[in-house]
């Protein structure tokens, strides 16, 4: 499913709609072009979650964990690194739930894991040169009705 994004509110509109939606598990799998809006989804599905502390990028951190609202959110950047670092991360942790709480898992550069979870719903964010946004919203193996959540 595809969703115009007409500006950078509306990025985040859709982030909030997420973030009061999806349930502890759900992992979100980002990717797009620097600036295409990745980090302002997760931005709303913390406030979706209820989440007041500031959400910012870990591109240096690569993991920011936000425990503070209805569930925690667990945001991983993977832009600086190669597949094979991604490995020795065990990101598979945070959606398994081992070592951590169940929340959701928003990871932006998804494209530089080497394997996915079972379950999961991937967005790739695009920008236009007149600075509309698209969202490419694509279930894996999720039980989310995209039709009803987008309305």
């Amino acid at each position: 499913m595809n969703i115009l994004l007409a500006d950078t509110a509306a990025t985040l509109r859709l982030g909030i709609t997420l973030g009061q939606s999806l349930t502890a598990g759900s992992v979100i799998l980002l990717a797009g072009d620097l600036g295409s809006g990745k980090t302002t989804l997760v931005q709303g599905i913390g406030q979706g979650l209820g989440i007041t502390e500031s959400i910012v990028s870990p591109t240096f951190t690569l993991i920011n964990e936000y425990n503070t609202g209805r569930i925690p959110l667990y945001h991983l950047d993977l832009y600086r690194l190669e597949t094979a670092e991604v490995i020795g991360l065990n990101i598979e942790t945070y959606w398994e739930g081992i070592e951590v709480m169940p929340g959701i898992v928003a990871i932006e550069w998804s494209e530089r894991m080497p394997y996915q979870p079972d379950s999961y719903l991937r967005i790739i964010l695009t920008h236009g040169d007149d600075g509309t946004r698209q969202a490419q919203v694509t279930p894996f193996n999720s039980t989310i009705d995209l039709e009803n959540f987008c309305r």
